[in-house]
């Protein structure tokens, strides 16, 4: 496979940081010109191990900085963060193994391996170290990333996410209420049988549900594109299956050591398994240096609700 080489973005006004006020978050470039930006980004896909192929986009030049997507979700949730984090670096943002353009195979959907699916793509793009960005799912493929490939990482931002052991340990009936859907999708057969043709239907729910401001149509019919596949709920359930199983034990048996590199911790208003008080407090006992805030009026989807404070404390952290 040809590597493409970093694509430079085109040229973006200077973005003003001295006032918060307006209609549009001063650290975000104008829509027009994002969307012009985005234009610039080239797409392509790297073999990993078992001949499972990752499909990635990639935007800007400069020190590297990986985006990992969650559920229900693909890369496509960075579109919004992309073009401004692109002026000074060169941006990847992967669907992981069984989400939108990548491969869907039957097995591997523990973090370990997901993880080293990533380990794989940033060895084959030539890009460490890099910062690694991980919402949902895709902070917990992070977290799995830091503790067993440190050497190619820089630096950490978790979004939205407590780690999948507390998450296990607190189960109570609140905790039970708020992320229901991790005991559902652990149901063998069931949620695909039931989901099937349906899709839109669940998702729809999900997408209402956790966003504390709407997710724009279009972005929603992308993710429909996608989990419409075969496979797809499928491929999704499977990662549920394995936090609760794989994962659980993984993240039991690590649960004394440390991530060593500098962590940023951001979670939206309403921090649902977790009260927000206690995000910092677990994450202080997972990371050696973390720092971290709540982000205001923002529901679960934070590069899409809230893409101009995340540009500006993801900035602001890397320095």
């Amino acid at each position: 496979m040809s590597i493409p080489p970093s694509i430079s973005a085109a040229p973006v006004p200077p973005v003003s940081r001295r006032s918060r006020g307006g209609l549009w978050p001063p650290a975000l470039p104008h829509p027009s010109t994002t969307r012009a930006i985005l234009r610039a980004v080239t797409r392509d896909h790297v073999t990993v191990a078992g001949g499972v192929r990752i499909h990635y986009r990639r935007l800007g030049s400069g020190p590297a900085m990986v985006l990992l997507h969650g559920f229900p979700q693909t890369g496509h949730c960075w579109r919004k963060v992309m073009p401004a984090l692109a002026e000074r670096f060169t941006v990847v943002a992967p669907d992981l193994r069984g989400y939108g353009d990548s491969d869907r195979p039957p097995s591997g959907y523990d973090k370990r391996r997901m993880a080293a699916d990533v380990a794989e793509l940033i060895q084959a793009l030539g890009l460490a170290p890099v910062v690694l960005v991980g919402h949902d799912r895709g902070g917990r493929v992070a977290h799995r990333f830091a503790l067993d490939h440190p050497a190619l990482l820089s630096q950490l931002v978790l979004l939205d996410i407590a780690p999948t052991y507390d998450i296990f340990q607190r189960m109570d009936r609140h905790v039970a209420r708020a992320d229901w859907h991790w005991i559902f999708h652990q149901v063998p057969d069931l949620p695909e049988a039931l989901t099937a043709g349906r899709e839109e239907v669940y998702l729809r729910y999900l997408y209402k549900a956790w966003a504390g401001t709407p997710l724009e149509e279009d972005a929603i019919q992308e993710y429909l594109r996608c989990f419409r596949e075969a496979g797809a709920m499928r491929a999704a359930f499977e990662d549920y299956r394995a936090g609760a199983t794989l994962d659980l034990e993984q993240d039991g048996a690590d649960r004394d050591r440390k991530v060593e590199a500098p962590t940023l911790v951001l979670w939206g208003g309403s921090a649902g398994a977790m009260q927000a008080e206690d995000m910092l407090s677990v994450w202080r006992a997972r990371c050696v240096r973390v720092e971290g805030w709540p982000i205001p009026d923002c529901g679960h989807f934070i590069p899409e609700e809230r893409p101009g404070p995340l540009v500006d404390g993801i900035l602001g952290f890397v320095g």
